[in-house]
C-alpha cells in the first residue's frame, strides 16, 4: 500500500483506535473510562438486563442456520457458526457496470453470490460476508471508464480500501481467524491485495489476512470450458462472453435476460448458442464448480502461508 496518508485505511485505523484494539489495550482504556460492569454481555441490539437474549451466553432458541451467509444469519447463528469452528471468512468484491446490452449491471455480484456459497461449501468451515458492490469503476468527474455508461457506479481507490480495512476489522473483533478477499472484476484486484499486506504487517498473521487472486482467472476456467464446446474462439465484441453469462445464469436466469433472449432469437454470445437452456445450466454448474475448487485450493495456501501468496502468472486477458 502506498505510504501513510490522511485517507489511508492505516491512517484510519490508527484514529479509530484499531492499532490499539489490535494490541489488547483498547479494552484497558476502555475500562478506565468506566465502562460499565457487565457491559461485554450486552449482545443482539439491547441489554442483556432487559431480556436474556440480549446476553451473550443465551442459548440460540433456533435450529443451526443452513446459510452460510452473514446477512443471513441471526447474531447468533453467527456466534455459534465461530464457535464450531467456521473461523473463516470470504470477503467478495463485485461492482456495478456495463455489460454489453443482455447482462445486468450487477453482474460480478451475481457470480459472486452463487460462487462464494460455493466456496464456502467446499471449504466447510467458511461463511460469506455481505459482497462488496461498490468498487472501483473509473473517474467519477469527468466520468472515465465504466463511468462513462448510465448505472455505473464507482468509488474512488482510498475509499474502497478504507472500506475493505474497516470490514476486515469488523470480522477480526468477532474472532474469525482467516479473513479472505476474492474480487470477480479487475480493478478491484489492486487494492485487495494491499490491504491484506498491510493488515498482515500490522497484525502479524493473526488473524490471517489474504488477498486471493487465484480466483480471478477467467484465462484458466476458459480454457477448463474449451472441451465443453463452450469457448468458440469467436468474438461478439461485447463486455461479455459465455462462461461470465452461464455463472450468472444459474444464479439468475433474468441477470442475462435469458427468457427475452431466446423468445428474440438473441440467445447467443460469441458464436455459442445458449438455446438449450438445461445444457447451458449444466454448464452452468461445472463453471461455479472449478472455480469453487481452485479458489478453496487457493485460499488453504494462503491460510498456510500467513497472507496473500505472490501474484501467478497468467495471458493477458481483457478484465471482465
Amino acid at each position: 500500500m502506498s505510504p501513510v496518508t490522511p485517507y489511508s485505511p492505516l491512517r484510519r485505523l490508527a484514529l479509530a483506535g484499531g492499532v490499539l484494539l489490535a494490541s489488547g489495550l483498547g479494552a484497558s482504556i476502555a475500562d478506565a473510562q468506566g465502562t460499565p460492569a457487565g457491559a461485554a454481555r450486552n449482545m443482539g441490539g439491547g441489554q442483556c438486563s432487559a431480556n436474556r437474549y440480549n446476553c451473550a451466553d443465551t442459548p440460540n432458541p433456533l435450529p443451526a442456520a443452513t446459510t452460510v451467509w452473514i446477512e443471513e444469519m441471526t447474531w447468533m447463528d453467527v456466534r455459534d457458526a465461530v464457535a464450531a469452528g467456521k473461523t473463516t471468512v470470504i470477503i467478495t468484491t463485485g461492482g456495478m457496470e456495463p455489460n454489453g446490452p443482455w447482462l445486468v449491471t450487477g453482474k460480478h455480484n451475481y457470480v459472486l453470490h452463487t460462487n462464494c456459497e460455493a466456496i464456502a461449501r467446499k471449504l466447510g468451515n467458511a461463511l460469506c460476508a455481505p459482497t462488496v458492490k461498490f468498487v472501483p469503476e473509473g473517474r467519477i468527474d469527468p466520468p472515465s471508464g465504466h463511468m462513462t455508461s448510465p448505472g455505473t457506479i464507482s468509488v474512488n481507490e482510498p475509499t474502497f480500501r478504507a472500506l475493505l480495512t474497516d470490514i476486515v476489522h469488523s470480522l477480526k473483533q468477532h474472532g474469525f481467524t482467516n479473513i479472505i478477499l476474492i474480487g470477480d472484476s479487475g480493478g478491484n484486484q489492486g487494492g485487495q491485495r494491499a490491504v491484506a499486506d498491510s493488515l498482515t504487517a500490522l497484525w502479524k498473521g493473526a488473524p490471517v489476512v489474504a488477498h486471493v487472486q487465484e480466483y480471478y482467472d477467467y484465462a484458466k476456467v476458459s480454457e477448463h470450458m474449451k472441451s465443453k464446446g463452450l469457448v468458440s474462439g469467436t468474438s461478439d465484441g461485447l463486455h461479455d462472453d459465455p462462461v461470465i453469462t452461464l455463472n450468472m445464469l444459474v444464479d439468475d436466469p433474468n441477470s442475462v435476460r435469458y427468457d427475452d433472449r431466446v423468445r428474440a432469437g438473441l440467445a447467443s454470445i460469441d458464436g455459442v448458442s445458449l438455446a438449450d437452456r438445461a445444457r447451458m445450466q449444466s454448464l452452468g454448474w461445472e463453471i461455479v464448480a472449478f472455480r469453487a475448487q481452485v479458489t478453496a485450493d487457493a485460499i488453504q495456501k494462503a491460510i498456510a502461508n500467513k497472507g496473500t501468496l505472490p501474484a501467478p502468472p497468467r495471458p493477458a486477458r481483457p478484465p471482465r
